[in-house]
């Protein structure tokens, strides 16, 4: 990963995001993480930039696929950054992995959400799964 602004900036740009300073300043830090993080995550390390901006900035981050949400079972919304390729269809969708231990939610990129045959009549615009359990840090 690039360190300049351009890296950032052409990021934001493929998917048509005004590259601002705030929305610079917040995709640097996201792209920075390893792991998913919640908006209290992003509030706590980003004590400069008001909440709402933050809330607001991550709503136009998932509306143009630069993000992804992730609905753990823990009661707070989770996010991670899309692949810089990833149009966020269901066919592209991997699984997440929560740690009932450190409470921490991990993508698990290369494994992807198993595909299931609805009845007729039924169609799905999005996946969620989830498998709950202990990490391999947790598991030692």
């Amino acid at each position: 990963m690039e360190n300049t602004n351009d890296y950032y900036i052409e990021r934001l740009l493929k998917r048509s995001i005004k590259p601002t300073s705030t929305r610079i300043l917040i995709l640097k830090v996201i792209l920075k993480r390893e792991a998913v993080f919640s908006l209290a995550d992003l509030e706590t390390e980003l004590q400069t930039i008001d909440k709402s901006t933050i809330f607001r900035t991550l709503i136009l981050f998932l509306k143009q696929h630069l993000i992804h949400t992730i609905d753990d079972g823990s009661g707070s919304l989770k996010y991670s950054a899309c692949e810089e390729d990833c149009d966020c269809s269901i066919e592209r969708q991997h699984v997440h992995f929560y740690c009932k231990e450190c409470k921490k939610t991990f993508c698990l990129r290369e494994t992807q959400v198993p595909m299931v045959d609805l009845p007729e009549g039924f169609s799905s615009d999005s996946i969620n799964y989830v498998i709950k359990g202990l990490c391999s840090s947790c598991k030692l």
